[in-house]
């Protein structure tokens, strides 16, 4: 267990991370809002996103909707930690990204419980090309989960 300390430590700074990050656009932007960072490329917006990662049936009212994202977000959670405790300490890699997609996981879980929705702020775009907003803990859960595919491949390869 020693040896995952590092790991848990730093899932406990990213969902720090994110918690505040969201607590500052909801501090400095209006719902809504959008600022301008880099031209073309850039923005942070103030979306309130009730629905999953990347807004994905945010537009959605249903109390079944969002209790099924509250029950499929603790069941992945729970995965996450069950192979986090299973993943021996030297596998340094596989707890990095297991430690990032628990970061992620825990930071849109809080926001998801209280206040009731997640903050998004990150806005990406290229010409017309737009992705949808995201923030701080989808951002862990994309990298971790894409480490954790390209370490199941370098290991096949094996």
């Amino acid at each position: 267990m020693r040896g995952k300390i590092p790991f848990l430590l730093l899932s406990v700074g990213l969902l720090g991370l994110d918690q505040l990050s969201k607590a500052v656009i909801e501090a400095r932007l209006f719902h809504g809002q959008a600022v301008t960072v880099i031209p073309g490329f850039f923005n942070l917006v103030h979306v309130r996103n009730r629905g999953a990662i990347f807004g994905f049936l945010s537009g959605s009212d249903s109390p079944w909707i969002r209790a099924g994202l509250l029950a499929a977000s603790l069941a992945a959670l729970a995965f996450v930690l069950y192979f986090f405790f299973k993943t021996p300490a030297s596998e340094k890699g596989t707890l990095a990204g297991l430690s990032l997609i628990l970061a992620g996981s825990l930071g849109n879980q809080v926001s998801r419980i209280h206040p009731g929705y997640v903050v998004d702020f990150l806005d990406l775009h290229v010409g017309k090309a737009h992705w949808p907003s995201f923030n701080v803990a989808d951002s862990c859960i994309t990298l971790g989960a894409v480490g954790l595919i390209l370490i199941f491949f370098l290991k096949r390869r094996d």
